[in-house]
């Protein structure tokens, strides 16, 4: 692969990749690949990308199975690397073991939902402003007191230990591996009435919410 773009992003904090998870089964929905529903006449998953694509340098999406779906997107799809269903952290060191693999001067990555169209447009420099200039940090969105997990930054420099971590420990929970090493938290609390920025789809009802916020028929 050829070298990064340039962009504004980059003379601000350095190269930086984005992520989306996109491998969410809609359980609730009837089954299939949940990104890949239609929300405004668009699969939600063009949307997501849209909202990402001009905080980053460039774009990955983590998925299993048949990458031949996701090919109207024209983006490199990358698969978990560790077998089993081993859930948002399998997707984190498929992103982060690509992009050591190919962009050696990126020194993290940002990861977001596919399921969730809204996330902030100042998503990728707010997380970055969060690090600790001393030591690879992990940069975790929260909102209203609560953890965002799949949003986040997360530095090459942990793809050995995350993937340990993944094959030999009891656990695969986010929280857990967090927690071992130097970790931040950047706040996207809404305003009073404000929506959730990480209002995510998991049910019809919310597929039609979105549809509503996006003609502008919700707040």
């Amino acid at each position: 692969m050829s070298g990064l773009p340039p962009s504004a992003a980059h003379l601000s904090h350095g190269p930086v990749v984005g992520c989306v998870l996109a491998g969410g089964l809609a359980r609730r929905m009837g089954g299939g690949d949940k990104p890949l529903m239609e929300l405004g006449g668009r699969p939600m998953l063009a949307h997501v990308i849209d909202r990402l694509r001009p905080q980053v340098e460039h774009i990955l999406l983590n998925a299993n199975g048949d990458p031949a779906r996701f090919a109207r997107f024209d983006l490199p799809v990358i698969a978990d690397p560790v077998e089993g269903f081993a859930g948002p952290l399998a997707g984190v060191l498929a992103g982060l073991a690509h992009v050591r693999a190919h962009f050696p001067q990126v020194e993290g990555i940002v990861t977001v939902a596919g399921d969730t169209p809204f996330f902030p447009a100042d998503l990728v420099s707010r997380l970055l402003a969060e690090r600790d200039p001393a030591a690879p940090t992990i940069v975790l969105a929260e909102a209203s007191g609560k953890y965002h997990p799949v949003f986040g930054y997360w530095p090459v420099a942990l793809t050995d230990e995350l993937e340990r971590f993944l094959i030999e420990g009891t656990t695969r929970k986010v929280l857990a591996f967090v927690e071992r090493h130097t970790n931040a938290r950047a706040d996207f609390t809404p305003p009073p009435g404000g929506r959730d920025p990480f209002f995510n789809i998991n049910t019809p009802e919310d597929l039609q919410e979105a549809a509503a916020a996006l003609a502008g028929s919700a707040p």
